[in-house]
């Protein structure tokens, strides 16, 4: 059905290709397919088990006590690769993710939502009611802390941060076929130490 995410890892630090491998180990699980090439990784599975792995890996980085950053894109519905023949009420089926146990890692990040929403016969499509939908489901959750251009800041622990994401995805995927999601998360920032510091 298409769901799956790409994850690339930014380990802050001239020994980046061990963090990043054992990171990706530390997450492997059999139900998840990964597949890793020289620009990004590929991992497809329910969900819940996408969004559990996304958790581990960027978890299991930041165990490295570098700063590290993440660049995770979530796609769910029919991408070009799949064909688009799968009935509404399987594509946007309403969909609840486990709860994400704390990783104890600070988190921030910048988040942009995509509902692909091409319309019906009756006129456009209204994507930015998904993604305000979105947005105040995430602010729900404690972890919005500002609008910045083109993207939703949002702060907190690494888990409360991907479960907003996820969770914001996967509202809008209720409504339209093929939902991307967007997020650059941050941490061990030397500049968040410093801000935090003055």
């Amino acid at each position: 059905m298409g769901v799956g995410a790409r994850l690339s890892l930014q380990p802050m630090t001239a020994d980046f290709v061990p963090v990043i491998l054992e990171a990706l180990e530390a997450a492997a699980r059999p139900e998840v397919e990964v597949v890793t090439d020289d620009v990004s990784t590929f991992i497809r599975g329910a969900e819940d088990d996408v969004v559990a792995y996304l958790l581990d890996a960027i978890s299991a980085a930041a165990q490295s006590g570098a700063h590290v950053v993440a660049h995770v894109h979530l796609s769910r519905g029919c991408p070009g690769e799949v064909a688009c023949a799968v009935d509404d009420a399987i594509l946007r089926r309403p969909v609840t993710l486990s709860p994400l146990p704390p990783s104890h890692h600070a988190a921030s990040a910048h988040w942009a939502l995509y509902p692909l929403d091409d319309g019906d016969a009756d006129g456009p499509g209204d994507h930015m009611a998904g993604i305000l939908a979105a947005i105040e489901h995430a602010r729900g959750l404690g972890v919005v802390t500002g609008s910045e251009h083109f993207v939703t800041r949002l702060d907190g622990d690494l888990a409360d941060v991907l479960a907003a994401v996820a969770q914001g995805w996967l509202l809008v995927g209720q409504r339209v076929r093929h939902v991307v999601s967007h997020a650059t998360i941050s941490l061990g920032s030397p500049s968040a130490s410093a801000a935090g510091a003055r």
